[in-house]
């Protein structure tokens, strides 16, 4: 199957070789073009537009790579190169759960490496891989940002700190009965992987403020030092100026190196040609309001999904 055609006006879109159905591809073009007006140049809105068309299948699909090549005029080999770089975007069915344990340093010697064991035994997959049921995909995670609380698991980006393998096999348990999981820290569910996709596509569920962001290990050093009157060092603004070297450089016979501003330099100087000016310089911006052209057809290769 080859790519067709993008829409040409507003209205509606037009078959491009995708197997979406007209609603889901009127949808997704809808909001492929709102991602893109965030950006002053189009290829800049591809990754949030991979978020995107997984939010609609679970994963980076033949059928979206082709949807962002052609909202973006670029080949699918191009999307191809990017989709298969960054391991949030999943090239197979991802599960309704990503369950990603951290074994990087702290968390390894916290306890980590124990219980992403005891998740791959309880669960019986690997790393990146699915349960039967299409509930849980296990990953090891290289650093969740929240060292503070080692060892720490998330799902689907949600902070679950403090775990062990027992605790982690808990929530698994109930993430696959469909019961209610709450994090540890930040919004006060868990939604599901095709859901949070589309909020790191750049459309909000509005959960972001809904719990605590930073927990009482976190700011356990700024506790201290209101306790005990600590205080930052003074800058160099607050003890005053500073005698410049430039006097006693030119006395010596050194190289002084350009003032900003002054002849030899660049920064801060009046524009004395067409070039200095932002205005008269082209930008990736100065383009036709028009729908892209339609990049020669070029195969796209399916995964082979596990089994």
């Amino acid at each position: 199957m080859t790519a067709g055609t993008q829409p040409t006006a507003p209205g509606g879109p037009r078959p491009t070789g995708t197997r979406y159905d007209a609603e889901t591809l009127e949808r997704l073009t809808r909001d492929a073009r709102e991602i893109v007006s965030r950006y002053p140049d189009p290829r800049s809105s591809l990754l949030p537009m991979l978020h995107l068309v997984q939010s609609q299948d679970g994963y980076v699909s033949r059928d979206g790579i082709l949807f962002c090549a052609q909202m973006l005029a670029i080949t699918p080999s191009e999307v191809s190169a990017v989709a298969t770089f960054y391991s949030q975007y999943k090239r197979r069915p991802n599960g309704r759960y990503t369950v990603g344990v951290c074994t990087n340093t702290l968390c390894a010697i916290m306890g980590g490496d124990e219980i992403f064991a005891e998740l791959s035994d309880h669960l019986g997959i690997g790393h990146d891989e699915t349960t039967e049921d299409g509930a849980v995909t296990l990953e090891r995670v290289e650093c969740n940002a929240a060292c503070d609380y080692a060892p720490v698991m998330m799902v689907n980006w949600e902070f679950f700190d403090n775990q062990t393998p027992q605790s982690a096999t808990a929530v698994v348990d109930d993430l696959r009965l469909g019961k209610d999981v709450v994090p540890t820290r930040g919004a006060l569910s868990v939604c599901d992987f095709k859901a949070m996709s589309r909020v790191l596509a750049g459309f909000p569920d509005g959960r972001a403020d809904e719990g605590v962001g930073a927990g009482p290990a976190t700011t356990e050093g700024t506790r201290l030092a209101r306790e005990k009157g600590w205080e930052a060092p003074s800058s160099a603004a607050d003890s005053g100026p500073e005698e410049s070297p430039t006097a006693d450089a030119a006395g010596s016979g050194a190289e002084v190196p350009p003032a900003t501003g002054g002849e030899q330099s660049s920064a801060e100087r009046t524009p004395t040609t067409g070039a200095d000016s932002s205005s008269d310089t082209p930008t990736s911006t100065d383009k036709p309001d028009t729908a892209p052209v339609q990049p020669a057809d070029e195969p796209v290769s399916e995964p082979e999904e596990k089994k």
